[in-house]
């Protein structure tokens, strides 16, 4: 007779009830992945309808309905569900073809999403019995194969023959001009001339270039990290991180650094060991950007403080330092600084300070300010001030609204309000005699029914005035009534041969990705800059627009082409609908799209085109390299009612949440009929509903203005949906924000890119030679210099971006070659 355990264990029934559990547990899944498509199917369909109804894709509509049906179909078992899947699949990538091209970007999101969603209906194995009744899908034969890939290729074809014949292909501006090469460098120096970093630009007219010659092509892949100094983070009390974004001086065995919040720093050059540090102790509580760029330095006739650090504070003051101890120079204005907030009237914690290092010229500190944008009409004046070096005296302002008067308002008056600000770094030439001021637009940026006849005249423009006394001598307007924020950006100067001559020449990058050649004695061009007619209507009342703007058209434009439908981009299928959508919702018809109480698109945004970083020269081979910015802004004007109901008011920094009506992306623009709303065209995820490239890096010939090379810099290793960083080292073309160096030797230097690498490139051909990570975003602009042992240092520092969400941190990182390498 069994024993017990024999009568109560049955391996047939175990088996069989083993087997109807896995069966029931598979139904459900199987049911689960069905209910997933279905809601898939349903979103793209009820918001592809959206799109269609907008004038957009069908694309999203049809496969949403196809999506819903496979859903509906596998939940009730039926095969024709996976047949229908696959059906859309195809069309799917016939579509993608015909829209994208070539374009991997592009390519990716239309059809991986579907791809992955679809997987589960390959490995059907055991469960092909019951989706699908009577259907043995577990063999899949030879010839199910080669039709399956059939199909694919001819879906394929199908869609590179309709992407050639009827979708037009998008003409990068960067090719207007054609494509050439860089000159053949001509013979540079490199002895201790240029042992020194004395400029924030590296000189006088803003090269950022140098003529040491240890670091080479052939060598720039050993440089290794000499040295790593930490500036130390923001001050307890102060309320916020601030933004590490200076190119350092290099003077004697001397380095000097500023941080964000304003202190300064000595270092040894040789070692990174900090030698003396200035706590300017500026309040930062109320300052939107505290940023602090860059430095001037001066030697005057002063036996007490004979060599001068200039800095200008986040508070508004202009201090001087003696450079051998830090010490403040008592022979300069007030115990060693000057209020820069006299003569400016009533003017809000943080709503006017200085971000940009000062210029040193003609015995004089010149300098403008940054304004706290779109606040309220009357905000502070944009006046250009110069300082005696040795003594801290006004010597000139240049205030546009009052060009008549030199010094200092009298008693109760002040510098005319609301008049375009400089906020960017300025260039000189001490042989002419004269300083060059890029100017952004009379404030409010995005409602221009109040500006003056000067606002019109000067705003967004590059000015020269004389360097000792402020005059005029003459301007150059990039934008006429400029409502998008197309500011004027960093001038670079440099001689360019012209026949058996060269000329004087001034190149000015802006944040319409426009790029002007002027001859910078007297302003005008020296490559052709037209009039060409720019959208109209649509305009809230009280506005105007200018019926035309000026276009260079004999040097590339880095803006990108124009945005279109098919340039928005997700990571899902739905991400990339909702982008089409807002897109369509939005008006958008070129950089100039009129502003208006309807959603429109500014691009590019912002933060350009090209930003402060401005452009780096290479005067030997007569190339300018550019560093541009491809994101787009989504914006409206809010109406007067809407505003006061919002409580949309002028912002108090350290109460923006409540002085915005709980959004910061909205701006009282107070004193206008009309407030804005800004934010930076991205999807539910995070990401730009553009597709890439987003940061691009570019060489031009400045002698036949001809593109040399374009590239996108930046991997997504440090970027991704929600925040979260992708660790994938492809390269996309980050968002950049920062400035490039050239050397004689022909190498490029930038960090700028989100994903914190410090990179060189071959300045002739774009060929990438070194990079490196950096240990947070390298938003600055580096420098070189020779220590005094005659090691070839470059110089980054490295603060990371909250802006562009790039990692954070506090250092200085200095790189040079080893003993052997040299």
């Amino acid at each position: 007779m069994p024993d017990r355990e024999t009568r109560l264990v049955n391996p047939a029934g175990v088996a069989a009830v083993r087997e109807r559990r896995e069966s029931l547990a598979l139904r459900a899944i199987i049911f689960l992945y069905a209910i997933v498509l279905m809601l898939v199917g349903g979103a793209l369909l009820l918001g592809g309808a959206r799109l269609i109804w907008l004038g957009g894709s069908f694309y999203y509509a049809l496969a949403g309905g196809a999506t819903l049906a496979a859903g509906g179909l596998i939940a009730m078992r039926r095969k024709g569900g996976v047949r229908l899947y696959a059906l859309m699949l195809l069309v799917t990538l016939a579509w993608a073809v015909a829209e994208a091209g070539s374009n991997g970007w592009a390519l990716a999101p239309r059809i991986i999403p579907p791809v992955v969603l679809g997987l589960p209906l390959i490995f059907w194995g055991k469960a092909g019995q019951n989706v699908a009744r009577g259907a043995d899908v577990r063999h899949r034969t030879r010839r199910a194969r080669l039709t399956a890939i059939a199909a694919a290729v001819t879906a394929v074809a199908f869609g590179a023959v309709v992407h050639v014949l009827f979708v037009p292909s998008p003409i990068d501006p960067a090719f207007q001009a054609g494509v050439g090469t860089a000159d053949e460098a001509r013979p540079a120096g490199g002895g201790m001339a240029d042992a020194d970093w004395a400029y924030y630009g590296g000189d006088a007219g803003a090269h950022r270039s140098s003529a040491l010659n240890q670091i080479t092509p052939a060598n720039v892949d050993k440089l290794k990290v000499a040295w790593t100094y930490r500036v130390g983070p923001t001050p307890a009390g102060l309320g916020k991180p601030s933004a590490l974004e200076m190119t350092p001086l290099k003077i004697g065995n001397m380095l000097y650094a500023c941080t964000g919040y304003s202190d300064v720093i000595a270092l040894d050059a040789e070692s990174g060991k900090e030698q003396w540090r200035f706590r300017s102790g500026a309040d930062i509580r109320e300052v939107p950007v505290a940023a602090c760029r860059g430095l001037a330095f001066a030697r005057v006739n002063d036996q007490h403080c004979p060599e001068r650090i200039l800095t200008n504070t986040v508070d508004a003051r202009l201090i001087a330092l003696d450079a051998r101890t830090g010490r403040k120079c008592a022979s300069f204005g007030k115990a060693g600084e000057v209020s820069l907030l006299e003569g400016m009237g009533a003017v809000r914690p943080g709503y006017y300070y200085q971000t940009s290092a000062p210029t040193a010229v003609a015995g004089n500190v010149v300098l403008g300010g940054w304004v706290f944008d779109n606040q309220f009409w009357g905000e502070p004046s944009g006046v250009i001030r110069a300082y005696d070096i040795k003594t801290g005296k006004l010597s000139w302002a240049w205030d546009m609204g009052r060009p008549d008067r030199k010094g200092a308002p009298a008693g109760g008056e002040s510098y005319t309000p609301s008049t375009p600000n400089s906020w960017a770094p300025m260039a000189a030439d001490e042989a002419l005699g004269l300083v060059y001021v890029p100017l952004g637009g009379a404030p409010p940026d995005h409602f221009g029914g109040r500006r003056r006849p000067f606002d019109e005249k000067y705003g967004s423009s590059i000015v020269a005035l004389d360097a000792r006394t402020g005059t005029v001598r003459w301007s150059f307007q990039t934008v006429h009534h400029d409502l998008w924020d197309y500011d004027v950006l960093s001038p670079s100067l440099v001689d360019i041969p012209r026949g058996s001559s060269s000329v004087q020449a001034l190149v000015q990058a802006t944040k319409r990705g426009q790029l002007f050649l002027l001859d910078r004695r007297t302003g005008k061009p020296l490559s052709t800059v037209v009039e060409r007619q720019v959208p109209q209507g649509g305009i809230v009342e009280g506005e105007r627009l200018s019926p035309s703007q000026p276009y260079s058209t004999d040097l590339p434009v880095f803006s990108g082409p124009p945005l279109t439908e098919r340039d928005m981009w997700g990571v899902t299928a739905l991400d990339q609908l909702w982008c089409r959508i807002r897109f369509k919702e939005a008006r958008f018809e070129g950089e100039f799209t009129p502003p208006g109480v309807s959603p429109f698109i500014i691009y590019p945004g912002y933060m350009g085109g090209s930003n402060w970083g401005g452009v780096s020269i290479d005067p030997r081979r007569n190339v300018a390299i550019v560093g541009s910015l491809r994101l787009a802004t989504y914006a409206r004007l809010i109406p007067d009612a809407e505003r006061q109901r919002a409580g949309i008011r002028p912002t108090i920094w350290s109460k923006i949440g409540t002085s915005t009506g709980g959004h910061p992306s909205l701006a009282a623009q107070q004193g206008t009929p009309v407030g804005v709303e800004l934010n930076p065209f991205l999807s539910p995820l995070g990401i730009p509903c553009q597709q890439p490239p987003y940061g691009v890096l570019s060489a031009v010939n400045l002698r036949t203005g001809k593109l040399v090379w374009t590239q996108p810099i930046g991997s997504a290793e440090e970027s991704g949906p929600m925040g979260f960083r992708s660790h994938l080292s492809l390269r996309v073309g980050t968002p950049l924000q920062g400035g490039s160096l050239t050397t004689a030797t022909g190498l490029t230097f930038i960090g700028a890119s989100q994903d914190a690498y410090f990179r060189a490139f071959e300045t002739a051909s774009g060929k990438l030679l070194w990079e490196t990570k950096l240990p947070a975003g390298g938003h600055a602009s580096p420098a070189t210099y020779l220590t005094r042992s005659g090691r070839q240092m470059v110089v980054i520092a490295a603060g990371g971006s909250l802006p562009l969400r790039s990692r954070m941190g506090d250092y200085i990182v200095a790189y040079s070659l080893g003993d052997k390498d040299r």
